[in-house]
């Protein structure tokens, strides 16, 4: 009997993802200086580079190591749309071939891009077409950091919202990683970057500990428990009066004003009643409630106020003192509401259209 000698295979180190303590670790394995790891950090980062041969400040004998231990895994662009007002959707497709959506969102003082945190999304807000889709895994630090970069391709971005697919707040560790590359290596102040929540209260709490000086949004959607949670399945096990306590604690300990997120459905959420309560609930508090019209979908049972119905739901809330926005409607063209490109995508590969 012949023995066949078992070989071990060193998996590659995924350089994307990696801060800056970690690829001084790498560059000292290597037998390098440690200053190597800026300027590796420097190409992936800050120039984009999709492989180790374009890294032409580096010894060539390092650049030949690196292709041999390390790998920089970026996602492809798969589908992508444009709107007449520069919103632009884009469709990404994964390593492992699972599909997610960013959107850039051009304005006159600045780009922000809007990105996804986990393919698919466990939360199953009954309104979203996200949730339809089911919940497949987290992304990693290195895929939601891929995203910004890939997008900042077509135009320098200067602010970030974690807003696309997925609830950041449980993909807690890969999304404060993620957060602290894009402020470290990619250059985006802390304070330009968004993470939006339904309200995942514990992790809420964490975040107030650590001080970060980013903005926290929170989706409400409604002024009560009950309503909440037929809205928000998830929230059924984050009471409102804890969340509350918790944004309080957080805005108070950051000194950062909360934004709390209300989509407007006609006749489910939006009376002068729920206007009331709500600014009940947010009274005293540092913070603004931003006003979303529902984004209609076909399919879907939901629909948008009128304009007079918005307007009164404003005025209630401003009269009771509360800061109110409502967001600039883009994207209508483009499916720009979050799910909806990759279910198309999804349903038009399966029926073969």
């Amino acid at each position: 009997m012949v023995e066949v000698a078992r070989v071990k295979v060193e998996a590659q180190i995924e350089i994307l993802g990696l801060e800056a303590s970690e690829l001084a670790l790498l560059c000292e394995e290597l037998g390098e200086p440690t200053y190597r790891s800026k300027q590796i950090a420097d190409w992936v980062y800050r120039k984009g580079a999709r492989d180790f041969d374009s890294m032409t400040n580096l010894p060539k004998s390092l650049r030949e190591q690196l292709k041999q231990r390390a790998k920089i895994t970026r996602s492809r662009i798969i589908h992508k749309l444009a709107a007449d007002d520069g919103t632009t959707k884009f469709l990404l497709q994964l390593s492992d071939g699972e599909t997610i959506e960013a959107v850039l969102l051009p304005y006159p003082d600045r780009v922000s891009v809007c990105v996804s945190t986990q393919v698919g999304c466990p939360v199953g807000c009954v309104f979203c077409a996200t949730g339809k889709s089911g919940f497949v895994r987290n992304l990693t630090s290195g895929e939601i950091v891929d995203q910004v970069l890939t997008l900042s391709e077509t135009t320098p971005v200067t602010h970030v919202v974690l807003m696309g697919m997925g609830e950041p707040l449980l993909n807690f560790h890969n999304v404060l990683k993620a957060v602290r590359l894009l402020n470290q290596e990619v250059g985006i102040s802390m304070r330009r970057i968004t993470i939006s929540t339904v309200g995942i209260t514990p992790a809420i709490r964490k975040m107030a500990e650590l001080d970060l000086q980013l903005t926290l949004a929170v989706s409400l959607h409604a002024p009560d428990q009950r309503l909440r949670a037929e809205l928000i399945p998830l929230c059924a096990k984050y009471p409102l009066a804890e969340l509350m306590s918790a944004c309080r604690d957080y805005a108070e300990q950051t000194k950062r004003r909360v934004t709390f997120e209300y989509l407007l459905l006609a006749d489910i959420n939006d009376s002068p009643s729920h206007a009331a309560q709500l600014a009940r609930l947010v009274r005293g508090m540092l913070c603004h409630v931003n006003l979303i019209p529902f984004n209609e979908v076909v399919g879907s049972p939901f629909r948008r106020p009128s304009e007079q119905v918005i307007a009164t739901f404003r005025s209630v809330l401003e009269r009771h003192g509360v800061q109110v926005t409502q967001r600039v409607e883009r994207g209508h063209s483009i499916a720009a509401a979050c799910g909806q490109l990759r279910r198309q995508a999804t349903y038009c590969r399966e029926s073969g259209s």
